[in-house]
């Protein structure tokens, strides 16, 4: 069972989720963000929960209270927004998106997600975390 506010279902290779994973964990102060790859089985157990298909690797998703009844999926737009508002200080101003309609936030991350690679790149294999951060990580890095 993952207690925290939410785990955080990112594409291990994509350049800008790798960024996004260590823009999290620099201001994740109280420690309430997992991480897994959408390349695992822990996503992919998830997201075959929720309906979703888990060889689409185009977006990030939030997992809130994973493992329990109660365990929800955000994804895209709306998961980037819950996600920045968690983190609490400026970055709550953050939430103010989420008044924007799914669809106008969710078209704007595509526009984003479907230029990732151009844009930040793509590694050859899921970046392994440094030592003192693995049990932050689900998928054989402390789950």
């Amino acid at each position: 069972m993952v207690s925290v506010a939410g785990v955080i279902l990112y594409d291990g290779v994509c350049g800008l989720c790798h960024r996004l994973v260590q823009f999290v964990l620099a201001r994740d102060r109280r420690g309430v963000f997992r991480f897994a790859p959408l390349q695992g089985a822990f996503a992919r157990e998830v997201l075959l929960r929720h309906g979703k298909n888990p060889n689409d690797i185009d977006m990030i998703h939030l997992v809130i209270d994973a493992d329990l009844p109660s365990e929800r999926l955000l994804s895209a737009g709306r998961a980037a927004v819950a996600i920045l508002r968690e983190l609490g200080g400026a970055w709550r101003i953050a939430g103010v998106l989420g008044v924007l309609p799914a669809g106008i936030l969710d078209a704007a991350y595509r526009v984003v997600s479907t230029r990732r690679y151009r844009w930040f790149g793509k590694l050859d294999q899921c970046a392994v975390p440094a030592p003192e951060l693995r049990e932050r990580f689900i998928e054989g890095f402390g789950r």
